[in-house]
């Protein structure tokens, strides 16, 4: 290659020892700063001070420097940091955006053509990126023979050599800072993180899921919407370069979408709903990356029932296929939070994982609770709060800031002696529930789901014959 590209220079050793260097110093302040905050007798112990708040972001900022995979160790780390990372620290690294600076063509075009070989000259590929992220960048593509517009999501050259030894990095700067402590919990923690950064530039994987999904979301046929996965073009796949039909939509974000009749708005809504518990239930394949940018909505030209518009799916990089364990104790967790189940619930958490076997009664009511107001919106008409209630008696998702109530919740439960952090198959699991939750309240949507998910643990209670519940 005829260029190092910007951000991913190929020495680990000086890239590393600039975060262990700024991690050291930010450490080391925070802890100052923690000795002069008790002395003084304040509360926070000093995480919340301003201070401390500027050395956190500080680090984060020499992160967002080196681009590349820091970036993306950083956001993992802002994803699962709240169970073992200082608060202002883990609100620090949640800054951290994927949006970059797209590399240079001169950058990129000597991974296509060597990743392509002959290949290469079938396309006619546009220099300018249309999108950059942390791992990699999408050019725009024309079939020459064909005239088929196809994405091209590259991944940033030399980044599987230097993967590993940065993330060894930020773990070493984490250990010498005293921002994470040695144990057996923490790495079993570390290890998995540092399988799902694999997966995430394990373009094979990403290619199979991809066709995967696509065969699944096709049985849906009784859904108020439909569903989409980009076609997949394998003669341009490779390592390092994903070959998708080009797919045109807006974001759930986008005036058109706001500007729907709510009847429209609500079935968008219930099918993201939907989708995810066929994920779940049905399929045991989940993609646990709720970020608006994986999801198009493509509308239709047609108005009111006539309309059925449709969900388009993107980016399979973050699939979480679970172990019939875990998948089997987590439906279990859904089941018994809309009886209002609490020892079933507190059963399936241990098993989960996120409650010791030897809980305290306190302990298994403090997280039953927690979950039970999680799934608040799934309860079945009548135990709705009437407070979140239109005048048909509807669940008004955006009104009822559920996310916020059970954010402060999970604060709660985490600041308790009994806390246990969770697996990492269930933290991304949390964060895929909170997205759809989240995608949901932006449409301001207006709908009850108790029938709609009700269904769907009938069937799975059927097949695994445990009798109606």
């Amino acid at each position: 290659m005829s260029k190092k590209p910007r951000g991913l220079k190929g020495k680990a050793i000086p890239r590393g020892l600039s975060v262990s260097l700024a991690g050291i110093r930010a450490g080391g302040a925070l802890a100052m700063d923690g000795a002069m905050q008790k002395l003084l007798r304040r509360s926070s112990g000093g995480e919340e001070s301003e201070f401390a708040r500027r050395e956190a972001r500080r680090f984060v900022n020499e992160l967002g420097k080196l681009k590349g995979t820091y970036v993306k160790i950083g956001q993992l780390m802002a994803l699962f940091g709240e169970h073992f990372l200082p608060p202002v620290l883990a609100e620090a690294m949640r800054d951290l955006g994927d949006q970059t600076e797209p590399l240079p063509w001169e950058s990129m075009e000597p991974v296509l053509r060597a990743s392509l070989g002959s290949r290469y000259a079938e396309l006619e590929i546009e220099p300018v990126a249309m999108a950059a992220a942390s791992l990699a960048q999408v050019h725009l593509a024309t079939v020459r023979a064909s005239g088929e517009r196809i994405c091209l999501k590259v991944q940033y050259p030399g980044l599987a050599d230097v993967i590993d030894s940065d993330f060894d990095a930020v773990v070493r700067m984490l250990m010498l800072a005293r921002w994470l402590q040695a144990g057996r919990d923490m790495d079993d923690w570390l290890e998995s993180m540092r399988t799902h950064l694999h997966h995430e530039i394990d373009y094979q994987r990403e290619a199979a899921l991809t066709t995967r999904m696509a065969d699944l979301v096709q049985e849906v046929s009784a859904s108020k919407i439909g569903y989409e996965v980009p076609k997949l073009y394998p003669r341009y796949c490779t390592d390092v370069v994903l070959a998708l039909e080009y797919m045109q939509g807006s974001p759930v974000t986008a005036g058109p979408v706001a500007a729907l009749s709510l009847e429209r708005r609500n079935a968008l809504a219930e099918g993201m709903l939907e989708l995810f518990f066929y994920e779940l239930y049905d399929w045991g394949c989940l993609q646990t990356d709720p970020n608006f940018g994986n999801y198009l909505l493509r509308l239709d030209d047609k108005s009111g029932s006539q309309a059925r518009d449709v969900l388009v799916l993107l980016d399979f990089g973050s699939i979480l296929d679970c172990p019939d364990n875990f998948l089997f104790h987590l439906r279990s967790i859904i089941d018994a939070g809309l009886r209002q189940d609490t020892e079933q619930l507190a059963d399936s958490l241990i098993g989960l994982g996120c409650l010791p076997k030897n809980a305290s009664v306190q302990a298994r009511q403090l997280f039953a609770d927690f979950c039970l107001h999680l799934v608040e919106p799934l309860r079945p008409p009548a135990e709705l709060p009437p407070e979140y209630l239109d005048a048909q008696g509807q669940y008004r998702w955006g009104q009822s800031r559920l996310m916020h109530r059970a954010g402060k919740r999970a604060a709660a439960s985490a600041a308790s002696r009994h806390f246990t952090p969770p697996s990492r198959e269930f933290a991304l699991i949390a964060r895929k529930l909170t997205g759809v939750f989240t995608f949901i309240s932006v449409l301001e949507a207006q709908f009850n789901a108790y029938d709609m998910v009700a269904g769907h643990i009938a069937r799975w209670r059927e097949r695994e014959g445990l009798g109606e519940g």
